[in-house]
């Protein structure tokens, strides 16, 4: 594992779908197959899981099977963004739009005059499905979100920052080049957009009514990168939270030739910005029915004694301390950049509302477990108590009565465009991953 490595994966990578298919290419080349390549799974083996291309888990399993649970890593790997609308292609003044819906918390003014990229895909009827990625630093285009110049914006700058910029505002600037016609025929209506379904016909096949079932997300076009002139951080679209879905899956591939004593897993989820919803988020049964499957037993009552002896982290990221904006934090409770690995004993918001809490049992095995590993760790809260909160994907996976805590990367501009993170944070965070993997925590 490199930071080299991380920053083109973050830059490769951004949307759920290309996640999944980077983590399967890394999980063959690292000799796991999927279910259906083996009859009977057995010590050593190493299996993985893939769900509506926007899933994937991976399995090592121990010599002790499943009997005493499993240690699991999960994160989630969508990442506040624009979306295309299903009917979004339109001109006004010869200028053609796409219009987005924004999903996930976002500052909608940072998504304004700034380089942004198309990624995702388009699936037509006869059952084709058309990978979209436009715009990227590179392609030798790019696209924008138009702002008002500071000479007119006397309205906007007088409100609120939450609607400096409407939501319907935030339309994608796709061209402005009329469709070519012969010197006989009268100009047709909305000759720019015309001119655009032509050339997505011309180089993709894509028809206006295929925007019905596509999956299209508008995200910066920027590469990552080194921050800081001592190159101590990355900065880059999407690290909530894909640094933690990253060194989860790394530390798993690594961990995966040693001989282990539990079985040990990672599974990467979708829809944790908006609530964890849907077919491929947490809320889903999948990752149950896979938990299930590796068991090999389908007996309720063992499955859920083997749930009640799983540990997981939850590996997702955590506000850094910003001495800029301090009065938001408890300085002293709160992660720094550079500190280590972030473990959250709860999250939530305000009287813990909406969030997880773990039990003291776990968290002092876990910190046994780093110091015995040499991990640099540090705990976190995020926020003043009456200031805010969040939750993750714990608060979802403790409903099967599996121990489970939040820890990953600290993180500052989070849910921005440019997130930054510290080049130490990542190296223990992945350190720690595989330390917890190869652990043994029998704690009820």
């Amino acid at each position: 594992m490199t930071i080299n490595e991380y920053i083109e994966f973050l830059s490769q990578n951004k949307t759920e779908r290309e996640c999944v298919t980077y983590a399967e290419r890394i999980l063959r080349n690292n000799g796991f197959k999927t279910r259906s390549e083996y009859i009977d799974l057995k010590t050593g083996d190493k299996v993985y899981y893939k769900n509506k291309d926007k899933n994937i888990a991976a399995f090592v399993i121990g010599k002790q099977g499943f009997e005493k649970g499993v240690n699991l890593l999960g994160a989630h790997i969508d990442s506040p963004r624009l979306d295309v609308k299903t009917q979004p292609l339109y001109e006004d003044t010869n200028m053609a739009y796409f219009d987005l819906q924004y999903y996930g918390g976002i500052k909608k003014y940072q998504w304004t005059a700034r380089p942004l990229a198309i990624h995702g895909v388009v699936c037509k009827l006869d059952g084709a499905k058309i990978p979209v990625k436009l715009g990227d630093v590179g392609s030798g285009y790019t696209f924008c979100i138009t702002d008002l110049l500071p000479h007119l914006d006397k309205t906007q700058a007088e409100r609120k920052a939450s609607e400096t910029i409407k939501g319907e505002k935030l339309d994608l600037l796709l061209g402005t080049m009329k469709i070519e016609k012969s010197d006989n025929e009268d100009e047709p209506k909305d000759p720019v957009k015309k001119n655009i379904l032509k050339i997505l016909k011309d180089q993709y096949g894509i028809e206006e009514d295929d925007f019905l079932s596509a999956e299209l997300e508008v995200v910066p076009a920027d590469n990552a990168t080194y921050v800081g002139m001592d190159k101590s951080m990355v900065g880059g679209y999407g690290q909530d939270d894909r640094v933690c879905a990253w060194t989860s899956l790394m530390a798993v591939v690594d961990v995966s030739n040693e001989t282990l004593d539990r079985t040990v897993g990672c599974v990467l989820v979708d829809k944790e910005e908006v609530g964890s919803i849907c077919a491929t988020g947490s809320e889903s049964r999948w990752l149950e029915d896979v938990l299930c499957d590796v068991n090999g037993d389908p007996e309720q009552v063992k499955f859920g004694r083997i749930l009640s002896d799983t540990n997981m982290l939850s590996s997702d990221v955590s506000a850094a301390y910003d001495p800029l904006y301090g009065d938001v934090s408890n300085k002293e409770m709160t992660c720094k950049l550079g500190g280590g690995f972030m473990l959250s004993k709860y999250n939530g918001g305000r009287g813990k509302s909406g969030g997880a809490d773990a039990n003291p049992e776990f968290i002092a095995a876990v910190r046994k477990t780093l110091n015995d590993a040499g991990t640099k760790y540090q705990f976190d809260t995020m926020g003043k108590v009456d200031v805010g909160g969040g939750g993750t994907i714990a608060s979802i996976v403790c409903r099967l009565n599996i121990n489970v805590m939040d820890a990953g990367v600290p993180v500052l501009n989070m849910h921005s465009p440019m997130e930054i993170t510290h080049i130490d944070d990542i190296k223990n965070t992945y350190e720690g991953y595989k330390a917890f993997l190869k652990s043994d925590i029998n704690i009820f």
